[in-house]
């Protein structure tokens, strides 16, 4: 694959991590997500703790994104001289995304570990992934004009998404949104269908929100309206990120993004995921062994403060699902596409041994 060329998109709507100061005393701001799309509020983290809260309670979410998270708070770690307890404690909040732990083992690396050379590294994983994005979208964008052809400056390319895969959830434009984000850039049509993704609504509340916000033709559906709007032949191509990818391909998503690859096969529509080379675990053999994290049941029977469910009701909330391989058509990332999507090929592609799972 080529280096892609296209002018950087500019990252829509309000930034999702920066850090302000300087190494010594500066501290990381996170804008709140939790809030959106009806506040725009900053979680100015100046301990470790905040960070993890900030983490662990969504605030700051999307594998790419907790990642970098991670890194900054490694830097206030060592500003409060805990640097191995912290990075330790950091690791803890989030138990499916790979990126978490892939960015706190870079900071473990830093050698000399002053505070300089931490923030250094930390932007360095903040500015990569701004790279990454746009690179994934390159290959992405090319991969899909392949498969479809038939879509033109006159046909509007559809998409059909699910959580938020975007420029909120990463360094930069997103994963499963940068060939959107492109393809608009470039002036070709562009549709896309986003599901609003329950319990937590990150489709409604931040796909629909910043897709909107970059004047691009979106539509949100529930997630039940998947499969109709599929079987109408409204959509192009299916396309979601990924939090953990195994080394046979199987990748961990939002819960929900299973049941629409096997819907997106039954219906012979291609179903990409999008992802950096540092969501893949390749310590991991299989989708078996990722790791499934469980949320409370009140995001389930109380979500946003409202009840919907009867007192005291047993609930099961495991937050991702995995999607096995054979239903993946391909694994888009910066270094181009993984098709077909096997442990072969996910080896010549990646070619890395990603950090094992911190405990």
């Amino acid at each position: 694959m080529t280096n892609p060329t296209t002018t950087p998109v500019p990252i829509p709507g309000p930034r999702n991590i920066e850090w302000v100061g300087n190494a010594r005393t500066g501290h990381l701001r996170l804008l709140d997500q939790t809030l959106l799309p009806n506040e725009v509020t900053y979680l100015e983290c100046k301990d470790v703790q905040s960070v993890w809260d900030a983490i662990k309670r969504l605030s700051v979410r999307g594998a790419p994104a907790i990642g970098v998270a991670a890194a900054f708070g490694c830097v206030i770690g060592a500003q409060w001289d805990t640097f191995e307890e912290s990075a330790d404690h950091l690791a803890t909040s989030r138990p499916t995304a790979v990126n978490l732990f892939w960015a706190i083992d870079r900071m473990k690396r830093v050698q000399p570990r002053t505070y300089d050379a931490l923030l250094s590294e930390a932007k360095t994983i903040h500015a990569e992934d701004a790279t990454m994005c746009q690179q994934i979208g390159e290959h992405a964008l090319s991969f899909i004009q392949q498969l479809k052809p038939q879509a033109s400056s006159v046909k509007p390319l559809s998409f059909l998404t699910h959580c938020n895969a975007g420029a909120l959830a990463t360094g930069g434009i997103g994963t499963a949104t940068s060939p959107m984000y492109l393809a608009h850039q470039k002036g070709q049509p562009v549709r896309v269908f986003a599901d609003e993704t329950r319990p937590l609504l990150q489709g409604a509340r931040l796909t629909a929100f910043e897709l909107a916000a970059s004047g691009i033709d979106v539509t949100l559906i529930c997630d039940g309206m998947a499969g109709q709007v599929l079987r109408e032949g409204k959509v192009d191509v299916v396309i979601t990120g990924a939090d953990r990818i195994a080394a046979n391909g199987d990748a961990a998503n939002k819960i929900g993004t299973y049941p629409l690859a096997v819907m997106a096969k039954h219906h012979g529509i291609p179903f990409l995921v999008a992802a950096p080379s540092s969501t893949f675990d390749m310590s991991t053999a299989t989708g078996d062994a990722i790791p499934i994290e469980q949320r409370a049941s009140e995001e389930i029977t109380e979500g946003f403060g409202l009840r919907t469910a009867p007192p005291n009701v047993i609930t099961y909330s495991p937050a991702f699902d995995v999607t096995p391989a054979e239903l993946i058509t391909a694994i888009i990332t910066e270094r181009g596409a993984i098709q077909p999507v096997n442990t072969e090929r996910v080896q010549s592609v990646i070619n890395h041994t990603s950090p094992k799972r911190t405990q």
